[in-house]
């Protein structure tokens, strides 16, 4: 099969498409062709080296992919070959920038004939961090206010998304060619991080989703109410301690499984969430798409269209 191969950590240039051993489907598992496969920021941590010292190279990254079920191992019953499935490959496990993945049966999900490809692929991921952080973790309420940092983006665009469903008032960060983006998706209040400091506009939240991390997630505290809660999915600055012992900060743990994929088919079938905006490559552009990628200024997400 043809793969984008990481032959060593380093710069976008690390990226290589070539050939790669098809996988095979072991118990409990199924091989599926990969017709789409999004870029997530966690991408390029890894080729950059970030927590990961242990790869052997060429290694193939991509955590979340669609496409169609073609072999089965053993002990499969609910999903057969012809099937159009997406998911997330299981936590530490990578290897989507490829035409082919083997992956647990019970981790994936049916894809529904109204929703293309590229579009399951940029939601798979997006979505189940979202939900797990908002749903599970945050316990988000209908009534509260929540503040999303870099709503422009994959897992924040949806979490806005989420959170008016579950009746919140939601506020978010975004660049002003952002703005009318992220009220498409039902920001009430947005304020743009190049001109305003959100920390002198905003404040009494109940939750603040930061998913951009960093000096923003140390400034977030300031704009919670006490006994709110920060919830992150990109790390604060190494070494650091949050400011404060008044309220609460929750880590997500974003487990792979098949409940909360189709939980996000629920909710996409009522209207509440729709996919995001989708930019597209081939596997050959692998390189540029991470450049664009590492930037941290896309809107949406960024797929790769790999049949």
């Amino acid at each position: 099969m043809k793969a984008v191969l990481l032959m060593n950590h380093g710069g976008p240039e690390m990226l290589r498409y070539g050939d790669a051993p098809d996988p095979t489907a072991g118990p409990g598992e199924v091989v599926v062709d990969i017709h789409a496969a999004s870029v997530n920021a966690a991408d390029y941590k890894v080729r950059l080296g970030s927590g990961r010292s242990n790869l052997r190279f060429p290694y193939i990254l991509g955590r979340d992919f669609s496409g169609v079920v073609s072999a089965v191992g053993a002990g499969v019953t609910d999903l057969a070959v012809g099937d159009a499935v997406f998911g997330v490959c299981d936590q530490g496990i990578e290897g989507a920038y490829a035409e082919k993945i083997a992956i647990k049966a019970a981790i994936i999900a049916k894809k529904p004939d109204r929703l293309g490809h590229a579009e399951a692929a940029a939601m798979a991921l997006t979505s189940l961090t979202a939900l797990w952080a908002l749903e599970d973790t945050a316990q988000l309420r209908a009534g509260e206010t929540i503040l999303i940092q870099g709503g422009a983006g994959g897992v924040a665009g949806f979490g806005i998304q989420l959170a008016k469903h579950i009746g919140a008032t939601v506020i978010t960060t975004a660049s002003a060619r952002n703005h009318d983006y992220v009220r498409s998706l039902g920001a009430d209040r947005v304020i743009d991080y190049n001109v305003e400091d959100f920390t002198k506009v905003v404040t009494n939240c109940d939750v603040v989703f930061d998913t951009v991390g960093g000096e923003v997630q140390l400034r977030s505290y300031a704009v919670l109410k006490p006994g709110g809660r920060l919830v992150w999915v990109a790390a604060a600055p190494e070494g650091s301690q949050p400011p404060r012992s008044d309220v609460r900060t929750l880590r997500p743990g974003v487990a792979r499984d098949r409940k909360h994929l189709e939980r996000m088919l629920e909710l996409l079938e009522t209207g509440a969430v729709w996919p995001p905006e989708v930019v597209r490559y081939k596997l050959t552009d692998a390189a540029e798409a991470h450049r664009v990628s590492e930037a941290r200024h896309l809107r949406g997400k960024l797929v790769f269209e790999v049949r």
